[in-house]
Parts: structure tokens; sequence; C-alpha cells
């Protein structure tokens, strides 16, 4: 063969390992698709509400579960059950690694849901989904701890008063810390995408 080649295809090995090389070495970790918040990562705001079943739940104590939660009510016409269905499909994909995933679903309309009718509510999506109610004054603050606008309406449809509420899911990481949001509309594939992110860093 001609000595000539031989150096040609060299070369060319050569320029292809040292690219493989550059790659690995600079290659940018992947980016989580969600809005994140600053480092350091505030602790999420506590979530101290009764469950339906009348035991306590504390967000606090939950630590080693990733935990996605979503302000709403029964009543909601839209954004409520679609947002829901989509967490149910995001379970549906994380497979096993779904037992490391809560949903938690705390409603914006106390008068009317009872911890009873919002588990009730959540549990046709997916009874390990939890939805939490309680007193205005309960609430409230974890409504600011969230910065979820609430604001009771005088339009109706058929399934009641129309309350105008944030419509943003919130993602708290296997410590308990605010770690990323997510605009009404991302795809369900984006949060799965970052929570086995996490769920691969933690490992």
């Amino acid at each position: 063969m001609d000595k000539k080649l031989i150096w040609i295809g060299v070369g060319i090995l050569a320029l292809v390992l040292l690219g493989i090389t550059f790659s690995v070495l600079f290659a940018k970790p992947p980016e989580f698709r969600g809005t994140s918040y600053a480092e350091p990562f505030p602790p999420a705001t506590e979530i101290e509400l009764t469950k339906s079943d009348g035991t306590m739940f504390r967000l606090s104590e939950q630590t080693g579960k990733i935990h996605l939660i979503f302000f709403g009510y029964t009543s909601c016409p839209d954004f409520c059950p679609t947002t829901l269905a989509e967490m149910k499909l995001l379970t549906d994909d994380l497979g096993a690694n779904a037992e490391n995933v809560q949903v938690l679903f705390i409603t914006v309309d106390p008068e009317k849901d009872t911890p009873e009718k919002i588990q009730e509510y959540v549990s046709r999506f997916n009874t390990n989904f939890i939805g939490l109610s309680g007193t205005q004054a309960e609430l409230e603050p974890i409504w600011q701890g969230y910065g979820i606008f609430r604001e009771v309406t005088n339009q109706s449809t058929a399934l009641g008063t129309v309350i105008n509420h944030t419509v943003r899911l919130y993602l708290v990481d296997l410590e308990g810390n605010l770690r990323l949001s997510y605009a009404y509309g991302t795809p369900y594939t984006d949060v799965v995408f970052d929570i086995e992110l996490l769920l691969d860093e933690a490992k």
C-alpha cells in the first residue's frame, strides 16, 4: 500500500480521536429545561395541612422524594384538569422512577374544596396523587410562600365560580429545596427530563 495513503489514514484517525477527546472533555453538562431558582436554592415553604384520612401532611417530613406542586380547585374548567392529566402521563413515563415523585394538588378554593373532595378529585387522575385543602388562614401563608395569585371572580361556568389563579408547576427537590418551576404549557416531557436528571445526580 502507498505510504502516503497510510499517513493520510493515520492523520484522519488522529483528527477523529482528537475530536472525540475534545467533545468528552469539554461537553456541557445537561441543562434543566424548567426555570431554575438561584443558588443557594431556597427551602420550599412548609405545607402543613390535614389529608382526607385525617392525618397531617408536612412537606418538611417528606425529604427523599421529588414533589411536584400545583395550585388549583376542583371546579376549574380548564387549566387544572389539563395539568393533572399531564401529571398522570408524566408518572406513567417515569416508570419505576415514579415511586420517587409525589404530585400535590393544593386548593385555592377552601370554601368548596374539603380535604375529602379534593382527594377524590385528584384520585380520578392517579390514586397516588395527594389533594390538600384547609382553612383560609392555613392556606394563605402557603399561597404567599409560593407566590400564588388568587382572585375570586363574578364569572361562572357550569362547574361553579371562576377563580383566577397562578398556573405554574413547582418542583421541590429531594432535599426539600424549591428547585425549578414550569409555566403552563411546558411539555410534560421536559419535566420528566428534569426529574430524571435530578435522580441521576443523586445516585
